[in-house]
């Protein structure tokens, strides 16, 4: 009971909320968004917007919204990251009521391309020796790298008051950016506090504001990423976000097929005994290229000639979709294209995941070190998978298809 809102010292729940004035922004004014609060004594069954709101005024800034908010345990106070233009301000307050301005961050940092939005920040430790790092995750549109809106990250330290990136993360930044998912359909999205086992979770938003209002969609446009447990794992980059499933998504998992061991030149049809017929799968892959100039391609398709393609470039060293043919992209001219991911590591091995839910692809590489997430729109769900070697032979070392039960 920081805030002092709780009755007779009870603890509330607290909302922290952007106040968005659209007469003042009709009127040309650029104060019109303002941070205010709101709390419950009856456990979230009613609320009382404070009497006193905002809590944090506008200084002049069109863009000033966002807020989310933490408890710093070193300090002893919450502290609230928000979107302000291009850069992430820091705030900081006792008792939720009374804020006041810590530091920025991202002025010179990352990319510029577009509005930053829905600041997230938090603690991970590094998978192989314990050590302590922060993450500032902000999503930004336009200014994506394969075009619209997107998620950029950046790891670092925070000290209760200010962001400092590490050396080692930063110098690969540059203007460019590192995302935490390279495709063009995972935005906006923030974590969970307090998960269990001191997990963090992540969602996102499932589209982009290119195309977000026009897709051919009817009753509901969009939906929500798979809920990502978020890790950070040394590599030969530096340090990087790794994104995955949850273990929970494994409790859907039907019919099992499992992919025998092959080395191929050429293509390769899998899973024809699966009945993809609901369009729904997952795949698990482990591949391994037998020289430095093999890639590949895994191509999803249906009975229309429609495809998906999901790969890997060995000459430049990156991972691609491409839904220039997966369906119908008639809606905008922003739709119908390719996309581009990094590689993070060198390994010959690749482990590949993907997720498939009718009209979304969810592609999970190296572990989780390159994530990227599309949208489609097939006439016919894509119910048949192939692989085809590029540039040498490919082995298969294991694999596994999975249907996936909706209504378990």
């Amino acid at each position: 009971n920081t805030s002092g809102l709780g009755a007779d010292g009870e603890t509330p729940l607290v909302a922290i909320f952007t106040y968005h004035n659209t007469e003042a922004e009709a009127a040309g004014k650029d104060n019109f968004q303002t941070q205010g609060i709101a709390y419950s004594v009856d456990k979230g069954r009613t609320w009382t917007k404070y009497e006193n709101n905002p809590v944090l005024d506008n200084p002049g800034i069109k863009d000033f919204r966002d807020p989310k908010v933490m408890w710093h345990e070193d300090t002893e106070k919450w502290v609230m990251s928000l979107a302000v233009a291009d850069k992430i301000s820091f705030y900081s307050s006792k008792n939720l009521l009374e804020w006041e301005h810590e530091s920025d961050f991202g002025e010179n940092t990352g990319a510029h391309g577009g509005v930053w939005e829905c600041p997230d920040l938090f603690k991970l430790a590094v998978d192989d020796n314990g050590e302590d790092h922060w993450v500032l995750l902000v999503s930004i549109n336009p200014g994506a790298p394969n075009g619209g809106s997107g998620t950029q990250y950046f790891v670092g330290d925070f000290d209760g008051s200010t962001f400092t990136m590490d050396e080692d993360f930063g110098k690969d930044v540059g203007d460019i950016g590192i995302w935490i998912d390279y495709g063009r359909d995972n935005y906006a999205g923030v974590t969970f506090a307090n998960a269990p086992d001191n997990r963090r979770i992540f969602m996102g938003w499932m589209s982009n504001w290119s195309y977000a209002n026009v897709v051919p969609t009817e009753n509901w446009r969009s939906a929500m990423t798979v809920a990502r447990d978020l890790s950070l794992a040394k590599t030969d980059a530096g340090i990087r976000l790794i994104s995955q499933p949850v273990e929970e998504t494994e409790k859907l998992q039907g019919d099992e097929h499992e992919i025998e061991s092959t080395t191929f030149a050429d293509s390769l049809m899998i899973g024809e005994d699966a009945n993809l017929n609901k369009g729904t799968f997952a795949l698990e892959l482990s591949l391994e290229v037998e020289n430095d100039g093999t890639g590949y391609e895994i191509i999803l398709f249906n009975p229309s000639g429609q495809e998906m393609v999901i790969g890997y470039e060995a000459e430049n060293k990156q991972f691609f979709t491409d839904r220039t043919n997966a369906g119908d992209h008639a809606f905008s001219e922003d739709f119908g294209t390719r996309h581009i991911a990094p590689r993070f590591v060198n390994d010959k091995e690749h482990k590949i995941k993907l997720l498939v839910d009718v009209a979304s692809l969810e592609l999970f590489a190296d572990d989780g070190l390159t994530n990227m997430t599309d949208i489609f729109f097939p006439e016919e769900v894509f119910s048949q998978v192939k692989i085809r070697a590029k540039g040498g032979d490919l082995n298969i070392k294991s694999g596994t298809l999975y249907t996936i039960n909706a209504d378990k």
